[in-house]
């Protein structure tokens, strides 16, 4: 599949994988449509260079999480992957959080208060015994409704 480059399946829905994004660790999209729904898959807050924003390691190798930024990393990831298929944050009708500790809860919700409120998406926070990567703490997946142009 060609970065930015949508993929039609015979039912009519399209996958696409985001230039400018970490590459998928797997063969997946980042984001798929079928019909009026996108489904945007579980996004990290790995860098297009495998980088993690929020992960600092010093001299020594002592990694330093953050999972406040983790957070906003991820949600912006989130964004910019909705973008391309014309849709935003606003768009959003469910979240469905995936966190290494639920002791990053608070700091994770501070950061996820800063994009949604109350009014926001359905959202669904679950602890998970790892994610891909040493360093992520967070992943989150999202649905969006955003009408096709007819």
């Amino acid at each position: 599949m060609n970065p930015s480059q949508p993929q039609s399946d015979p039912a009519g829905s399209t996958a696409t994988v985001v230039a400018g994004k970490a590459t998928p660790r797997g063969k997946y999209p980042h984001i798929k449509r079928a019909g009026d729904f996108l489904y945007v898959s579980g996004t990290s807050s790995r860098l297009p260079d495998n980088r993690i924003a929020g992960a600092e390691v010093d001299a020594m190798g002592t990694a330093t999480l953050d999972i406040q930024v983790q957070t906003r990393a991820v949600i912006e990831n989130i964004r910019d992957i909705l973008a391309t298929a014309g849709a935003t944050l606003a768009d959003v009708v469910e979240i469905s959080t995936f966190l290494v500790n639920m002791n990053d809860f608070g700091g994770y919700n501070k950061v996820y208060g800063e994009y949604f409120d109350s009014d926001g998406p359905a959202r669904t926070t679950v602890a998970v015994h790892q994610l891909p990567h040493p360093q992520l703490l967070i992943e989150i997946k999202a649905v969006a409704y955003k009408p096709q142009a007819r």
